[in-house]
């Protein structure tokens, strides 16, 4: 094809394969930052439009709602934010910050969410949803068992995308820009064609359904860009439609799903290659460039879904999780960072800081050193980059994966995740106890746990009711997610984002857990001090005394750090005990964001000393004051909870420190920074948040918003604009994740 010359490579053009094409097509860089520019004329117009707007938005909650139409790829007029100078073209709906209407997930959600902003539905349309069409959320519930609906109640299990998209699919949404439209439709059609040479099982039934469903939706995406002038049939010819089709595969997505993680996949890479054969060539220069990257991080930083208030009190203030992830290595001596790498971080400079797109660097010791300071060095300034371990998911993934929402890595286009929310194991260990009876709410919850009377708790005795309690936990969460995603793909199906995966991709199942912990300090010191439960007039453990003290995980004590890795890699083997849905390979993350306030809330006292209702600790984060030997040896502790085949959907660690700790100039800082995350990462670690702020600083920002507002910071996997918290996690974030500054 013409649009492909000047490329190399004869394997990606035979297959999809784009991997194949950037590992043939890319330039590795080595060198600094020195040839960034900064934001266009054009840039500055546009953005500064975006920032009136989302002010705006910040007053009134949401900016507006679209409340006749319902979310589709093409079903919205097209909407631009200045006709005339927009580089890259494409809203969700005709309007930017506009908010549609996604009634597939659930009515419920729909309608709270509209009542919640003073918005009403349009009456034809709520009445097409509740009456000739079940959505996703009327068949979980009518699947559900008893035990999954009382787990659910009492936050058991909590956060479980049974009312909403269930997100964490990416999309290879690079595959529009190096093949366009019609070549991939033709290559689904084949599929199509060849999976009527097997058996037609229910698995090939679906699956055909499926793949017919995605070639409709394929037509759809091609159609949507024509209504902006734009013809995506073909593969791009420049950075400029490189770019502009792969947005349009993104936009798709969050046009047609409101997914709790509407990840972007790892783009920049791919993109360069065009960059750069346009900058060779003479029609692009880097002022241009960085135009396009700047114009596509704007037009990411203006997703939005419609959700309800206790939505984004759970999941930090209004998210979207737009997850890029940069950087990495191709092999042991080559990396994949290239000048692009370096123009994603460069628009948290043009366009100040900000939690979208969820910057997600890729981290080895083994890359270039001046990517690495240009990492750290923007951590610095903005709080909003996360690094994650390339030498522990490339050998499991491959080199061409990213990471969905916060932590989660799978094979772009080969792999995609049924998403699940978390399990509370610091009241799982309350109902060994209780007898499986609800601390705060009442009622048997867990069937067949004998409750205890001992005056002193004996630890192997808890122990053991523990084991017996997670067996049972394990099934209930295991029948939960299976209905959920059977019902997702019946109901809610995302076709856009599955027609840019391979046709039968690998499943996984994304389990979590929360309270991991409060329920390690609760077991050590029950193991090591003497906890008397006190009990109320039914016998339930409402709190407990605390008598000598105990080991605390996060201080590398491996006499409790082995607590807690027998507690994951236990819970994990009886998940894997359950079959589950579509064949799906088990994974297993430590995550939470500041819904950690909201698991506490709904958990009454536990034996470690944490009171009734007060917050667990972020992701694998220790508990508030506890680490106290230095941030080295809570490092140390979180990095010894395995990653490979046991916490391969994640582990989340949230890393405070205080600008002068780490040097009294900015190149002493940027050194100490790197060789603390090289230090950290070659120990195994899986993830690290970083925050360099004062305390004071965030104490202002609380009580003076408007001063900062653009201020950022990184909660458990997930970047946060510091005002769109409530007091409460405002609070939370300053007296808990940044308790342990140096």
């Amino acid at each position: 094809m013409d649009e492909w010359i000047g490329f190399i490579g004869e394997k990606w053009k035979k297959e999809i394969n784009v991997f194949d094409f950037i590992r043939e097509n890319y330039t590795e860089y080595k060198g600094d930052e020195s040839f960034l520019v900064g934001p266009t004329d054009k840039t500055k117009k546009i953005w500064k439009k975006c920032v009136e707007l989302q002010k705006e938005e910040l007053e009134k909650g949401v900016l507006d709602v679209e409340t006749h139409l319902v979310s589709g790829i093409n079903n919205f007029k097209p909407g631009y934010i200045c006709k005339d100078d927009d580089v890259i073209v494409g809203l969700q709906t005709d309007a930017p910050l506009k908010r549609m209407v996604n009634p597939y997930g659930g009515v419920r959600m729909v309608k709270s969410s509209l009542e919640a902003y003073g918005y009403k539905w349009d009456p034809e349309v709520e009445k097409h949803f509740t009456t000739y069409r079940k959505t996703h959320n009327d068949g979980v519930f009518d699947a559900y068992t008893t035990q999954i609906r009382a787990a659910r109640h009492v936050g058991l299990l909590t956060g479980l995308p049974d009312a909403y998209g269930r997100g964490r699919i990416i999309g290879d949404y690079r595959r529009i820009a190096l093949y366009g439209i019609d070549f991939l439709v033709q290559k689904k059609k084949e599929d199509l064609i060849a999976l009527e040479k097997q058996e037609i099982t229910e698995y090939v039934i679906r699956l055909r359904e499926e793949v017919s469903m995605q070639i409709k939706a394929l037509e759809e995406i091609k159609a949507m860009a024509k209504t902006y002038g734009c013809n995506i049939s073909k593969p791009a010819k420049n950075a400029r439609e490189a770019v502009q089709w792969t947005y349009f595969g993104y936009l798709a997505s969050i046009k047609e799903n409101n997914g709790a993680a509407m990840s972007l996949g790892r783009t920049s890479t791919f993109l360069d290659i065009y960059i750069e054969r346009d900058l060779k060539n003479g029609t692009l220069d880097e002022a241009g460039a960085q135009e396009l990257i700047d114009n596509f991080i704007i037009k990411l930083r203006l997703a939005r879904h419609l959700r309800t208030p206790e939505y984004n009190e759970l999941f930090a203030g209004d998210p979207t999780w737009v997850t890029e992830s940069l950087g990495g290595m191709l092999n042991e001596s080559r990396s994949l960072v290239t000048k692009n790498s370096f123009r994603y971080l460069h628009t948290l400079i043009n366009l100040d800081s900000s939690p979208e797109p969820n910057l997600t660097v890729l981290w080895s010791n083994k890359l270039p050193r001046a990517w690495k300071a240009y990492c750290a060095k923007i951590s610095i300034l903005t709080d909003s980059i996360q690094y994650e371990n390339d030498d522990l998911m490339r050998p499991i993934h491959g080199a061409d994966y990213a990471i969905a929402c916060c932590v989660s890595a799978m094979t772009v286009g080969k792999q995609m995740q049924f998403f699940g929310a978390r399990c509370n194991l610091a009241k799982a260990l309350l109902y060994s106890i209780n007898g499986g009876v609800d601390e705060v709410k009442g009622g048997k919850i867990v069937e067949g746990i004998p409750k205890m009377y001992d005056k002193v708790l004996n630890y192997d005795k808890v122990l053991a009711s523990y084991d017996n309690v997670l067996d049972k936990v394990a099934k209930i969460y295991v029948d939960a997610m299976n209905i959920i995603h059977y019902m997702h793909d019946k109901y809610a199906y995302e076709a856009g984002q599955m027609a840019l995966h391979d046709t039968d991709p690998e499943k996984l199942m994304a389990f979590g857990i929360a309270g991991l912990s409060v329920a390690v300090d609760s077991l050590s010191a029950i193991k090591y001090a003497k906890v008397r439960p006190i009990r109320n007039e039914d016998g339930i453990a409402v709190d407990f005394e605390i008598e000598g003290d105990y080991p605390k995980y996060g201080n590398d004590d491996d006499r409790v750090d082995k607590i807690a890795v027998e507690i994951v890699k236990h819970f994990y083997k009886k998940l894997t005990r359950h079959k589950l849905y579509k064949g799906a390979k088990h994974t297993l993350s430590i995550l939470t964001i500041t819904s950690n306030v909201v698991y506490g809330k709904k958990t009454g006292s536990t034996p470690d000393g944490r009171k009734a209702g007060m917050p667990f600790a972020p992701g694998a984060n220790p508990m508030h004051g506890r680490d106290c030997s230095g941030a080295i040896a809570s490092l140390n502790s979180v990095a010894k909870i395995p990653y490979c085949n046991v916490c391969e959907d994640g582990i989340s660690n949230t890393f405070s420190i205080i600008p002068t700790a780490l040097g009294n100039d900015e190149e002493a800082r940027v050194d100490n920074l790197v060789n603390l995350m090289d230090g950290y990462f070659i120990r195994g670690a899986h993830h690290l948040n970083v925050n360099v702020l004062n305390r004071e600083t965030l104490m202002d920002a609380m009580e003076n918003p408007d001063k900062y507002p653009t201020l950022t910071i990184r909660v458990s996997g997930y970047a946060v604009r510091f005002n769109r918290l409530s007091k409460e996690q405002q609070l939370e974030v300053i007296n808990r994740t940044f308790h342990g500054q140096m």
